[in-house]
């Protein structure tokens, strides 16, 4: 998983958007999923114009309550927000920590945490990162990028993230998992992917 970035100076925070339990937050989920370049936050799939998503409330319990806010709003999936642990655990790393990506490691398809990180590991354990076939597609995923690579003959990092950049500008709902892929191909991706 990706550190998912916000920014103090978000349309959200400024137009003082809030959730709206009973109300429409079609404002509010697309200014999230815009600044999410239209990435689901926790499984780093491209949400598409026909997928299933919501609005999540990262803590569950700040929902309906004067502290939930834009901290705590991100842009997911419909069904791994289902699949999502009911049982909120704490202390817990937030998906925006600047240290996020040094706290959450990844190795060949799997994320880590110092065994003294309770933050981190609960973070891993709530939102079930590692479940076995979510692991199981991330490698498959990156085994396949590795081999169109080898396929196309292509050696050189700027010939690597050409290829990338070619995905993201033609067929953007073929990337997924950003993480692995600048771990795996050390390219920045994300910053590759144009703002929606």
């Amino acid at each position: 998983m990706k550190r998912v970035l916000k920014s103090p100076i978000s349309q959200i925070i400024s137009d003082k958007i809030t959730y709206k339990s009973k109300g429409d937050n079609s404002k509010l989920g697309s200014l999230l999923l815009k600044e999410q370049k239209g990435f689901c936050a926790y499984t780093e799939h491209y949400i598409g114009f026909e997928d299933a998503n919501d609005t999540e409330h990262f803590n569950p319990n700040l929902k309906d309550q004067p502290e939930d806010n834009y901290y705590n709003w991100y842009k997911v999936k419909h069904l791994p927000n289902q699949r999502k642990t009911n049982s909120w655990i704490e202390p817990i790393l937030m998906p925006y920590a600047e240290d996020f990506e040094h706290r959450v490691i990844y190795n060949e398809g799997e994320y880590f945490a110092k065994p003294d990180d309770d933050e981190a590991n609960n973070l891993i354990i709530l939102l079930d990162l590692n479940n076995q076939k979510r692991v199981e597609d991330r490698k498959n995923y990156i085994k396949r990028r590795r081999e169109s690579i080898n396929d196309r003959k292509l050696q050189t990092d700027i010939e690597i993230k050409k290829y990338f950049q070619d995905k993201i500008d033609n067929e953007i709902n073929s990337i997924s998992y950003l993480r692995a892929i600048q771990e795996e191909f050390g390219i920045d991706i994300w910053n590759m992917i144009p703002e929606l």
